[in-house]
């Protein structure tokens, strides 16, 4: 059986109410397939954690974080931290020093879930450029507290680092529907865009089994309300893929279902799983924090792992009880954290009996 080391940073808010329910999922899991065990290092890193030490995570974090199979996180975010602090000091030296230049967004409404659309047959899977582009961090502000206060944020867009997350998606979408839709703004952007179409546009011989739409990002959030159904898996960068996944999981029913993967495809380094709601400080402490991203999070983990068959019962797992509750607030129910918690568990025990008969 494999022993499975996880790094886990369950963070601020309701990451640490979560996180825990994720990983009894991940350890069902497990036994129920007979495959693997987890192990565990509970890293305090968080805003509380930047409170007392002045950093979100010590110097050698990296070093901590590189001896594990993954990482899992739950949510990292406190009033009293500005966000760009708690952003900067944590989960982007993470994503940026283990080239976790994929950021994987499943977008689909679960049978059970109502969404805000009449649309019922979402189902897409966005591959947003996750170390470069528009969030670089390059750029400064000068002439502070004066009229002329004035601030440069650069962008890098990278032929390399444009072709790789491509390919990523272009895989991701021979594997699915062979649809892949870009997101651009090159009418506006005529130096970062341009570029970006160019590479897509160069790969279009190598995959061409996949059917390639582009559409300017203003128009494709328009095409996520008006027609998802039209849509299949969209490659976008750093800024436009982050917009486009939020709105995604706004489709989905609530944020409290919207998982996410920071992908080093190369396995050089460890991913990162978590769920994107935040740490929700407002309901923090109160038990109702909605686990569906995390045990969602959990089964994007374990496919990583390429755990196929404890991913795919997490999956059956998580349906069952969108379909048939509990639910949380969010979602219109009355249930708690833990009560949900424990319907997914006794779901997995008996989609795994099942599936051993």
């Amino acid at each position: 059986m494999t022993t499975y080391r996880l790094a886990v940073i369950a963070g601020d808010g309701i990451g640490k109410e979560v996180i825990p329910i994720g990983l009894n999922v991940l350890r069902q899991a497990g036994r129920v397939t007979g495959r693997f065990e987890i192990a565990t290092t509970d890293l305090p890193w968080s805003c509380e954690y930047y409170l007392a030490h002045g950093v979100m995570m010590p110097a050698d974090g990296l070093a901590i974080l590189a001896e594990h199979d993954a990482i899992y996180l739950g949510a990292v975010g406190f009033p009293d931290v500005p966000d760009h602090v708690s952003l900067h000091g944590l989960l982007l030296p993470i994503r940026r020093g283990f080239d976790q230049y994929v950021n994987l967004r499943p977008i689909r409404v679960l049978e059970g879930i109502a969404s805000p659309l009449r649309h019922s047959d979402i189902d897409m899977l966005c591959v947003r450029e996750n170390t470069e582009g528009e969030y670089v961090g390059i750029g400064g502000r000068f002439k502070r507290g004066t009229p002329d206060d004035t601030a440069v944020q650069t962008s890098v867009f990278t032929r390399r680092g444009i072709e790789r997350v491509a390919r990523y998606a272009f895989a991701q979408a021979r594997r699915r529907k062979r649809r892949l839709a870009s997101a651009t703004k090159s009418n506006a952007l005529q130096y970062s865009m341009v570029l970006w179409d160019e590479v897509i546009e160069g790969l279009r011989s190598e995959f061409s089994d996949v059917e390639v739409a582009r559409y300017h990002v203003d128009a494709l959030a328009a095409r996520f309300i008006t027609a998802p159904e039209s849509l299949d898996v969209i490659v976008a960068s750093n800024l436009f893929g982050d917009i486009l996944t939020d709105l995604g999981g706004a489709l989905q029913g609530s944020l409290g279902l919207a998982a996410s993967g920071n992908i080093n495809p190369e396995r050089h380094f460890p991913s990162m799983f978590e769920p994107v709601h935040g740490s929700a400080p407002d309901i923090a402490g109160r038990g109702i924090a909605n686990p569906l991203a995390t045990v969602w999070a959990a089964a994007l983990l374990l496919d990583h792992l390429k755990e196929s068959e404890g991913a795919a019962l997490i999956m059956r797992a998580l349906e069952q009880v969108a379909r048939s509750g509990p639910h949380t607030p969010d979602l219109g129910g009355k249930a708690t954290t833990r009560e949900v918690g424990e319907a997914i568990m006794s779901a997995l025990g008996k989609v795994g009996e099942a599936a051993r008969r």
